[in-house]
């Protein structure tokens, strides 16, 4: 858990910065642009509110359906099929892999826009197949190969997003 921390802040701080850092050395043109700026906030914003909803509606499916016993926050111990989860393997990861992108929005960025959010979007997916994928078949076994084959890792259609955004109790 710890180390997903870490790894969060570098994204979001250090991106910040290095983004910031590589427009005043490539984009200065838009570092003063009040329009960019302004357009590019309202966008972050939407953003941002997509990436809150996803992760309070897949935490909330992950706590109800997937904690049996006493068990740590944000930790599970049975496997999710339900909801979100029936139409997506990594709902919460696709809800995660727009934050970056909101957080550069945000800033008005156009280096962390361009460069370092879609490179940390590749990391996330890099690390959903390395590192995610073989845990929940170390956990889960032939239950979640069996979803594998049937569930696509992530899936954008109408019925996908409705369930990813409605509200979950």
């Amino acid at each position: 858990m710890i180390f997903r921390i870490i790894i969060w802040l570098l994204f979001l701080v250090g991106g910040a910065f290095l983004g910031f850092y590589l427009d005043k050395l490539y984009f200065e043109i838009f570092t003063h642009d009040i329009v960019f700026h302004a357009i590019s906030f309202i966008f972050g914003i939407a953003l941002l509110f997509l990436v809150l909803r996803i992760s309070r509606n897949t935490g909330r499916t992950l706590a109800k359906y997937g904690r049996k016993g006493d068990l740590p926050r944000m930790e599970t111990n049975t496997f999710v099929n339900k909801g979100m989860y029936k139409y997506m393997r990594h709902p919460m990861h696709l809800g995660l892999m727009l934050f970056p992108m909101s957080i550069a929005l945000l800033l008005g960025s156009v280096s962390f826009i361009l460069i370092i959010a879609p490179l940390e979007i590749t990391f996330i997916l890099i690390m959903i197949r390395f590192i995610e994928e073989p845990q929940a078949i170390k956990k889960f076994g032939s239950d979640y190969r069996t979803y594998a084959r049937y569930t696509p890792g992530f899936c954008l259609k109408k019925r996908c997003i409705r369930a990813l955004l409605n509200k979950v109790d």
